[in-house]
């Protein structure tokens, strides 16, 4: 019996040491690194080293591992002393390579594997496509009583993201109202092609400064950069990428959106049904496979391309229409 060991929070992505431990009778307790039990529970790890190697016969599950980027450097040699496989599994909200203080990649070690909200295919049967549309998949939002709770609930993790938890998690320093007011603009402009000079003179700042913060909004799995597909470099092809917000709760939300019938009268609906469409796509693609969008600066475009190796195996065109009709694409 292979027995396991919890440091909990909340988290979207996911690194495994080894690959997953799927032994059924796993057996453990939990400990905490963000919430309840905080302190307590980050004690514990002040000698790390010493506090892991003594569970060798145990899975550690470490969430918000970005938290305490120095662990990096640690589990090289406890993996390398007993290559159990799972013997780790590693949960985060921040992409790694972002991370301030992760010098340390683990490579040949590690595997990821993000963990998106919930899906369309995923919804229970109370829950309709139109609220999952909506109110986006984090499940406190999701599964709200209501409208407006789910809509409280967004409000409050905007703010906590904002004035604390992007900083936290990248170890930098942030302007909270202009990251908000980044925000704001990458969702009214959802969907279109990204460009950097232009949102650094509304915002008043620099073209580094605004790349700076998409990588850090795209880096907390915020923002998606669809980047643009192309193989006869002749063609006079666009080339800058689009950006989405990827939880459309979220999205409605920086757009003041109230409710679902408000939706349907927003110039924003078709931006909105795209981003929605691709993310719940990018949930279900293979790993083998990648996204993109193509188009020309002739105006023929594909909303979304999804490449194997070099090949493109589809061409999706993503309308919301009663009658949908292709528009000039490859």
């Amino acid at each position: 019996m292979h027995s396991f060991k919890k440091i909990a929070g909340n988290s979207h992505i996911k690194a495994q040491a080894g690959w997953q431990n799927n032994d059924s009778q796993a057996t453990g307790r939990t400990l905490h690194l963000s919430g309840y039990g905080k302190s307590r529970d980050l004690a514990k790890l002040e000698d790390a080293y010493t506090f892991l190697e003594n569970l060798q016969d145990q899975t550690v599950i470490i969430d918000e591992v970005q938290l305490l980027p120095e662990l990096f450097s640690l589990l090289r040699p406890l993996i390398d002393a007993k290559r159990t496989p799972g013997r780790f599994i590693l949960l985060g909200s921040a992409s790694p390579e972002l991370v301030k203080g992760i010098s340390e990649t683990l490579a040949g070690r590690i595997s990821y594997n993000e963990l998106s909200p919930i899906g369309l295919t995923e919804l229970p049967d109370e829950i309709t496509f139109e609220q999952h549309w909506f109110r986006g998949g984090f499940p406190e939002s999701l599964l709200s009583e209501n409208d407006q709770s789910s809509k409280e609930w967004i409000d409050d993790f905007i703010v906590s993201y904002v004035e604390r938890d992007l900083a936290k998690m990248f170890g930098v320093e942030l302007a909270p109202k202009l990251l908000r007011n980044f925000w704001s603009m990458l969702a009214h402009l959802n969907g279109n092609l990204f460009n950097g000079e232009s949102f650094a003179r509304s915002l008043s700042v620099s073209a580094p400064t605004v790349n700076r913060y998409l990588d850090f909004l795209e880096g907390g799995y915020l923002i998606r950069r669809l980047q643009p597909w192309y193989v006869n470099a002749k063609k006079r092809l666009v080339k800058s990428p689009k950006t989405y917000v990827r939880d459309t709760g979220i999205l409605h939300r920086l757009l003041n959106i109230q409710d679902y019938d408000s939706l349907y009268g927003h110039p924003a609906i078709g931006a909105s049904w795209e981003g929605y469409v691709i993310e719940q796509i990018a949930q279900l693609k293979t790993a083998q496979t990648e996204l993109f969008f193509y188009r020309t600066q002739t105006g023929a475009e594909c909303d979304l391309v999804i490449v194997q190796g070099v090949k493109p195996i589809a061409c999706i065109e993503i309308k919301l229409s009663n009658a949908p009709t292709v528009s000039k694409g490859l």
